[in-house]
């Protein structure tokens, strides 16, 4: 027989939900149909809003810090003394943290709360983003690069999962399309 969604194949642990998730694993609690979808919280459109604002402003972080370094990169290089390999770790570190880190920021988001996961990730992308504008030398700012794509894999998977949960289903596709 299929398993159907209240099975324990599908839950997640809740005791660490916060209000952004829905738990997809519990029975509906509103709404005509019993055996549909779980509704989630009721929010407000000013929370909306500010959950808007949060996540399109994290992922434009996260996206555009992939890039913009390479426009300063010959600066880097001549005020930090940096080879040129240094210079590529400074590129390389960020995406490549980025991208081992990902699906473990998607699963950290899931056990332990997607607001709390995008949150930390946040702070620990701001603290990474202090630490490369006060790097003496390019093996710290390498590290700080790292740092930040540490944060940004923590804030990107959490980003658009948290924009799914808060908003009803018709005004997803326009909420995530912003």
């Amino acid at each position: 027989p299929p398993l159907r969604p209240e099975t324990a194949a599908y839950s997640f642990p809740r005791r660490i939900m916060d209000s952004t998730q829905r738990d997809f694993s519990a029975p509906a609690t509103k709404g005509p149909d019993p055996n549909g979808p779980y509704v989630g919280p009721a929010i407000t459109r000013r929370q909306e809003k500010w959950i808007l604002a949060a996540t399109i402003i994290a992922s434009t972080m996260t996206f555009s810090d992939m890039t913009i370094v390479n426009v300063a990169l010959p600066v880097l290089q001549r005020e930090l003394g940096a080879s040129f390999a240094q210079v590529q770790w400074v590129v390389e570190s960020y995406t490549l943290v980025l991208s081992a880190l990902i699906l473990a920021g998607g699963v950290g988001g899931d056990l332990f709360g997607r607001r709390r996961v995008f949150s930390i990730g946040m702070a620990i992308f701001a603290i990474g983003a202090a630490a490369c504008g006060l790097a003496p030398s390019a093996g710290l700012l390498v590290a700080a690069r790292a740092l930040q794509g540490f944060g940004a894999a923590l804030m990107m998977p959490g980003s658009l999962a948290i924009v799914s949960a808060s908003f009803p289903r018709e005004r997803q596709g326009h909420a995530i399309g912003l």
